[in-house]
């Protein structure tokens, strides 16, 4: 009897050890595995390629007598378009100027129409709470590609700088197609008559700075143009602030994931 009852237990252990040891099912995703490897899920977004205020310019022309500049070749800290992330990320690191901002510094994305295919996809396979269909979508990103890192946010605090890159999906070689620079050139702590000198010296100083290092404008007062192109790389300066664009490279890697997720859709088997 006794061995019978050794026996039993010995099946059950087996059986249960079995089902704990199984391999999770596809759509079985929890979010803190997730977050194991994305460390900064937290700011997990979804990427609008159609408002980015950046790109919405209706023309650039070059000031007249002037040339056209090779803003590709313009860097700021170090960082330029074209750059993939972990690029970016290295030369961050290695100048020691900048570091990451304490929280999210880097945020995720699946562009749109990747994720409606995947929330199809999900909803197909009979999940539909919101909690378990959201684990569903980035499980199936990730396992396909289509998660990326989309931005990466640092920080120099000592002098007020920041600098965010923003970056194409992996559909073409995730590199940075935007880049924005901002000091505190334009704040001070009062608006009286000192105050006002001490803001016009700083930002005289910041403006001549700039100049040093990229020359002059060659449309407009502040604006740095490789061509009469506006998706050609370009480079608006403000106060306090460099945004360097290529709206060609970011049109074009919206085009590609449209058409890959399009042709990509699972659609169901229709017999006719």
């Amino acid at each position: 009897m006794i061995r019978y009852l050794l026996g039993l237990f010995f099946v059950c252990l087996y059986f249960v050890s079995g089902t704990l040891g199984a391999r999770a099912d596809e759509f079985d995703y929890n979010e803190f595995d997730v977050a194991a490897e994305y460390p900064d899920m937290g700011e997990y977004d979804i990427e609008d390629t159609n408002t980015d205020d950046a790109c919405r310019m209706t023309n650039v022309s070059i000031n007249a007598g002037a040339n056209p500049i090779g803003v590709q070749d313009f860097d700021i800290a170090g960082i330029m378009l074209g750059m993939n992330f972990d690029e970016a990320q290295f030369i961050a690191r290695e100048t020691g100027l900048y570091v990451n901002r304490p929280k999210n510094s880097v945020v995720y994305s699946v562009h749109p129409d990747w994720k409606y295919n995947l929330d199809y996809e999900c909803r197909q396979s009979g999940i539909y709470a919101p909690a378990k269909l959201d684990a569903c979508i980035k499980s199936l990103a990730r396992s396909r590609g289509v998660m990326y890192a989309s931005e990466l946010h640092l920080v120099r605090d000592a002098t007020g700088e920041t600098i965010d890159v923003y970056f194409t999906s992996n559909a073409t070689d995730n590199v940075a197609w935007k880049i924005v620079y901002k000091n505190d050139v334009d704040e001070m702590p009062g608006d009286g008559e000192k105050f006002a000198n001490q803001r016009e010296k700083k930002i005289w100083s910041w403006w001549q700075n700039v100049l040093d290092k990229y020359g002059t404008p060659n449309s407009g007062n502040d604006k740095w143009a490789s061509s009469d192109n506006a998706y050609d790389p370009l480079m608006t300066a403000y106060y306090g602030e460099l945004e360097l664009v290529d709206c060609g490279r970011n049109a074009e890697d919206a085009t590609a994931n449209i058409n890959s997720a399009t042709e990509n859709f699972a659609a169901k088997s229709y017999a006719f």
